[in-house]
């Protein structure tokens, strides 16, 4: 390594610069991938971004709080990204009042299929009472799922890998699924990513149609407020019953 690259490799990793330079630079690779491969739902940046930030860490024997005092700064965007997706969804406000009804449906058919099914799957699997508190909300976004972990005796940390892992199926997955269903309304499209594979698939969905996008943004917003309310509540009826 010259002496150049190596002052600066020296500098960034004794600085929080090192965590942030790292998550750009593994989602910049993955995406010239996926730009490669003409944007193929299995190129999915994410995970290959991903992957690359976990042998760069283990490469480095870097552990993740540190790693995170850089990434944070990405972390932070995430917020005023979500609020970024009501201008697409402002667009479409006539049709979404129109729609509100079944728009209500599906949101509460989808939330229950996801967390019911989940848990169902993992309790015929053996799985424990702290594991199927943490994979309820997995297909709520990741936040928001470790809070709902956290208040029905889950596992934060656990609900987090289940929530990042259901996107990045969601996003992969979801075109062949939908079209295997034959649903090739936009906006219904659209929402199911977006209720299945919260914000990983709405990004999905916007990349192939804007419409697509703003309804995705519409689900993954309105399944976070749901889940949110109802997986409290729902513990709590459980427990009164019991």
């Amino acid at each position: 390594m010259s002496e150049p690259i190596f002052s600066l490799w020296v500098y960034l990793a004794a600085t929080p610069l090192a965590g942030l330079t790292l998550t750009l630079v593994a989602y910049l690779a993955g995406f010239a991938i996926y730009e490669r491969a003409r944007f193929h739902p299995l190129a999915n940046p994410v995970p290959i971004a991903v992957a690359i930030v976990v042998a760069a860490l283990a490469a480095t024997r870097t552990d993740y709080r540190t790693y995170f005092d850089g990434a944070q700064f990405v972390h932070f965007l995430l917020g005023p990204a979500v609020v970024g997706l009501a201008v697409p969804l402002a667009r479409e406000w006539p049709r979404v009042r129109r729609l509100a009804l079944p728009i209500a449906g599906a949101l509460a058919a989808g939330s229950a299929v996801a967390a019911l099914s989940a848990v169902g799957i993992a309790w015929a699997l053996g799985a424990s009472a702290e594991t199927l508190a943490s994979i309820a909300p997995k297909s709520v976004t990741a936040p928001i799922a470790m809070g709902i972990a956290e208040a029905i005796g889950g596992v934060p940390a656990l609900a987090a890998v289940f929530a990042v892992t259901t996107g990045v199926i969601g996003a992969v997955t979801g075109k062949y699924v939908l079209d295997a269903c034959r649903v090739a309304d936009w906006p219904a499209r659209g929402f199911a990513l977006g209720l299945a594979a919260h914000g990983i698939g709405t990004a999905r969905a916007f990349q192939v149609s804007g419409e697509a996008g703003a309804f995705a943004g519409l689900a993954f917003a309105l399944h976070g407020l749901f889940a949110a309310l109802v997986f409290p509540l729902g513990r709590w009826l459980v427990q009164l019953v019991l």
